[in-house]
């Protein structure tokens, strides 16, 4: 290598070690540039809290060792080796995703960013309008809005949208017998990515007999990732708002826009439901 180099560079000397400190320059940068679009691609899926637990593990095993921890380095030397098989199988959707990715050559799009000031508060006067337009004619509907952990692994495959927010929008969508009004409707920054989406349900059994489908999916998807769900009750028109495996019902236009608001202007906040304003009984219950 340094020899080729040489004979394209007759007349200027090729510094060995300006060659060398320059290749590792490279290499640690390609190397961080990686790191960094890995931890932008798992971003958007659970992934991400698998990764920290996996941080949180390290942490862990190197204190125990530098502690002199005997009972606790030996058992997280002995989880090390079960991780390792586990890790491919925890993370096969992630790793499925970024090879069909890597092969479409998305692997390295840019990110897309937090919603934020005015396009927030356009997008939330939005989904309200909406959803009291659906709750009035007692339309069914499933909206779940992605916050911090992303729900890439359900959009996949749900039917693609990727169309601006809009009471119309929203409210076209889930008209009965058509071809998207079963199933979520999924909101990341103020575009619908999906729709058709299908979602966990809840194993809650406390849960009123009364609550359906809709209402145990609206349920399952806060319990398995930091997103809101609004749901309007087909049956009833009644409007609910889902939050870490928790349910607020009954909710009128005044008092979904301030839930909203609340949640949604800042990613670093959130409000548990034991805070919130609640007029009509107990949050626990259905």
């Amino acid at each position: 290598m340094l020899a080729l180099l040489q004979s394209w560079l007759p007349d200027r000397p090729l510094d060995l070690l300006s060659f060398n400190t320059f290749v590792f320059v490279l290499d640690i940068a390609l190397v961080a540039f990686l790191l960094y679009k890995v931890l932008m691609f798992i971003k958007g899926t659970r992934g991400m809290q698998l990764l920290k637990g996996l941080v949180v593990l390290i942490i862990f095993s190197g204190l125990s060792n530098w502690l002199q921890l005997g009972t606790v380095a030996w058992i997280l030397d002995k989880m090390w080796a079960s991780l390792f098989v586990a890790v491919p199988v925890v993370f096969q959707p992630e790793l499925r995703r970024a090879l069909e990715q890597l092969g479409r050559g998305r692997f390295f799009a840019r990110s897309s960013t937090q919603l934020r000031g005015e396009n927030l508060y356009r997008l939330i006067r939005e989904i309200v309008k909406a959803v009291q337009e659906m709750a009035r004619t007692r339309t069914g509907a499933l909206i779940v809005l992605e916050r911090k952990t992303g729900l890439q692994d359900y959009v996949e495959g749900a039917i693609r949208i990727d169309g601006l927010v809009s009471a119309e929008f929203l409210t076209n969508i889930f008209v009965p017998k058509t071809p998207l009004h079963d199933g979520a409707v999924v909101i990341r920054g103020e575009r619908v990515v999906a729709a058709g989406c299908l979602l966990p349900l809840t194993d809650n059994p406390y849960l009123e007999k009364e609550l359906g489908t809709r209402h145990r999916a609206g349920i399952g998807i806060t319990e398995n990732t930091d997103a809101l769900a609004v749901i309007v009750s087909e049956e009833t028109g009644i409007v609910s708002l889902a939050i870490n495996g928790r349910l607020l019902r009954h909710l009128d236009e005044k008092l979904l826009k301030e839930q909203l608001e609340s949640l949604l202007r800042s990613e670093t906040t959130t409000v548990p439901f034991r805070g919130w304003k609640w007029p009509y009984g107990n949050l626990n219950k259905g």
